[in-house]
C-alpha cells in the first residue's frame, strides 16, 4: 500500500475514506461490510482504503488514531471529517453525503 498515492493523491480526484482498523477489533469487523456496501453504492464518488494499525503504527500515530475503528475522510489531500466507533449504515451514509456536497 502506498499511502501517498492511494490516499493523498487519489483524494484530489475523489473523496477517500480511510478505515483505520485491527484484525482483533470486533467493531472493526462489523464495520467492514458496511463500508464495502457503501463503496459499491458510491462507486465513482469515493474510494475506501483500509489501514491495519498493527501493520502501520506510524500512520496511525501520524493521523492521531487513539481508538478504532477510526474512519477519516480525505479531500484534496487533507482529513476533512472523521468518526470513531461503529455507526449504522444510514448514519455513515448521511456522514458521506454531508461531505460530498
Amino acid at each position: 500500500m502506498d499511502f501517498q498515492k492511494d490516499v493523498i493523491e487519489k483524494s484530489k480526484q475523489v473523496v477517500v475514506i480511510v478505515d483505520f482498523y485491527a484484525d482483533w477489533c470486533m467493531p472493526c469487523k462489523m464495520l467492514t461490510p458496511i463500508l464495502e456496501e457503501l463503496a459499491n453504492e458510491y462507486k465513482n464518488k469515493l474510494h475506501v482504503v483500509k489501514i491495519n494499525v498493527d501493520q502501520f503504527p506510524e500512520l496511525a500515530e501520524q493521523y492521531n488514531v487513539r481508538s478504532i475503528p477510526n474512519v477519516k475522510l480525505f479531500k484534496d489531500g487533507n482529513v476533512v471529517d472523521e468518526f470513531v466507533g461503529l455507526m449504522p449504515k444510514d448514519a455513515i451514509k448521511l456522514w458521506i453525503d454531508k461531505n460530498l456536497s
